[in-house]
Order: structure tokens, then C-alpha cells, then sequence
């Protein structure tokens, strides 16, 4: 069996886990589901508007009682990046990747986020995991992040998803 193929079953209970949680104890409790499967320190929820990048929420490892974080210039950020190329993104360390040196001028170092797409298909904004120091990497990340993002835009904007 290919490690892929092994790799399912663990998805599907992660997955499953993951949806329990977000319906039982809501976003911030499914934010820290994701965290404490990676080694970055913040997991959030950010909105494209305009030129800035609007936290909707945040799970902050070292300080569990934040909910949200601040807004920031849409230049100043990897989700940018995201947004733009429609695509996952995952830097293990932003001084080394030729993919993003020099594009974005931002204190983050490790960063790993999908989009977020609205109930048209439109790009709302991206989930994200992110640290200021160097993450290892981990393949089993964006998977379960691009599984988690439209559930969490659903139960986010519960009125906009049917549309």
C-alpha cells in the first residue's frame, strides 16, 4: 500500500474530528484542533478587503485566550500570495524559498495556507498556519487545511454559504 493510500483513513477520522469539534465547540476550538497538529504557533482566518488582510480569528498557541489577531496590508502578507495564484502555499522558511524572497516584506517565516473560497467559487480569504521562527515541514498540513476551509466559511458566514 502507498503511504497515500495509508495516509486516507488517518484524513478521513482527522476530517471527521475536525468537523465534530467545529459544530460542537466552534471555530476557535476547531482553530486549535488544526494547531496542535503543527508546529507553527498561530492558525487563523483571514478575508481579502481590498488592500488589507482582515483576521476574522485566530488560535495563538502561546496565548490560547486571543480570538482574533489584527488586520494587515495585503502586501505585507503571504496570503497575498495565496489569493493571487488561486493555490496552497507552504514555506518552511521564507529566507531560504526562492518562491517568495523579496515579494512580501513581513516578519513571518514559516507559512502554510489554502484559499477559502465563498459560496459563489469567489476567493474570501485564506486559512492559515504561520510562526516568525523556521517550522518544519509537514506534508499532512494542507490537506486537512483545504478540507477544513470550506467548512469553516460555511459555519463562518452560515447565511452566505446557501447562496
Amino acid at each position: 500500500m502507498s503511504t497515500n493510500q495509508e495516509q486516507q483513513p488517518i484524513m478521513h477520522r482527522e476530517i471527521g474530528e475536525f468537523e465534530s469539534t467545529l459544530r460542537q465547540q466552534g471555530i476557535h476550538a476547531a482553530l486549535k484542533y488544526l494547531n496542535h497538529r503543527t508546529p507553527h504557533q498561530y492558525t487563523g482566518i483571514f478575508r481579502f478587503d481590498g488592500d488589507m488582510l482582515r483576521n476574522e480569528v485566530l488560535f495563538d498557541r502561546y496565548n490560547p485566550q486571543l480570538l482574533k489577531g489584527n488586520d494587515t496590508p495585503m502586501v505585507a502578507t503571504y496570503c497575498s500570495l495565496v489569493g493571487r495564484q488561486e493555490a496552497p502555499l507552504e514555506i518552511t522558511d521564507a529566507a531560504t524559498d526562492t518562491r517568495v524572497k523579496g515579494l512580501v516584506d513581513t516578519p513571518v517565516v514559516s507559512y502554510c495556507g489554502v484559499l477559502i473560497r465563498d459560496a459563489t467559487g469567489k476567493a474570501f480569504g485564506t486559512l492559515c498556519h504561520y510562526d516568525m521562527q523556521r517550522c518544519e515541514e509537514r506534508t499532512t498540513d494542507l490537506p486537512l487545511l483545504q478540507a477544513a476551509a470550506e467548512m469553516l466559511y460555511r459555519h463562518l458566514r452560515p447565511h452566505d454559504a446557501h447562496a
